[in-house]
């Protein structure tokens, strides 16, 4: 927000071309999600950069499942929203730890034909994980042409280990550390098909079977300590 934070990568929910405006949907996690939730009306970020990487794919592509994991729900919504509005039939799933943490329910439903909702504690919808009622939907028969997941790594790892067995092409969204955005610094490089690709500018979307995702959770934490220092200090070092 100031020229000593980080930058981080955030998905847009909404936009609006006449207003100008955007809409961001983000958990207050750490020092800088925190600092942003903490503004008011009229407080200023210093910049904001983007569109970043490439678009999603808006194509006929059959049936589709969005999946959506926490807050990855506010980033799958609006692939979810654009396949309907050219036809597709749109299956989604979306789960969190309990029913609290449940976000745009009620949106999801419109931007879909079939709506699913999972938590872990079984407080609302389905108990269990979202690979879970995919895995159920799969066993039961329905046929999906491809599947978008969006949410933390281990629940995208979860979803590619459900479709790998069954060839149902699965596209996940990678969010990993950014600084510069413009894949000069290598800090979002993931490896894909056993490549290096910057995420910022290769992705951020990726085919899920060829993801390491191991090395993504890994790299994730790379800069833990001095986010806790941070958080504690207020400042970076």
């Amino acid at each position: 927000m100031g020229e000593r934070d980080e930058r981080i990568p955030l998905t847009l929910f909404r936009w609006d071309n006449t207003s100008g405006t955007v809409t961001i949907v983000f958990k207050e996690v750490g020092f800088s999600t925190r600092k942003l939730g903490s503004l008011k009306v009229g407080d200023e970020v210093l910049n904001i950069a983007g569109p970043l990487g490439n678009p999603s794919s808006i194509e006929k592509h059959g049936a589709v499942v969005v999946v959506g994991g926490g807050v990855g729900t506010a980033a799958v919504f609006p692939i979810a929203k654009a396949l309907k509005e050219i036809g597709v039939h749109i299956t989604a799933i979306i789960g969190a730890k309990t029913k609290n943490l449940i976000i745009l329910e009620d949106e999801m439903k419109e931007a879909s034909d079939e709506l699913y909702v999972s938590t872990d504690d079984g407080s609302k919808g389905t108990k269990g994980f979202v690979s879970q009622v995919l895995n159920m939907l799969i066993e039961r028969g329905c046929r999906f042409r491809i599947v978008y997941a969006i949410g933390p790594p281990l629940m995208m790892k979860a979803v590619s280990d459900v479709t790998r067995p069954h060839g149902i092409r699965t596209i996940v969204s990678l969010n990993p550390i950014m600084v510069d955005g413009m894949g000069m610094c290598g800090t979002c490089r993931v490896s894909v098909g056993g490549k290096t690709k910057f995420a910022c500018v290769d992705g951020p979307e990726f085919d899920a079977h060829e993801v390491d995702f191991d090395e993504l959770n890994h790299r994730m934490k790379t800069y833990l300590q001095e986010e806790r220092r941070k958080a504690c200090t207020g400042h970076p070092q």
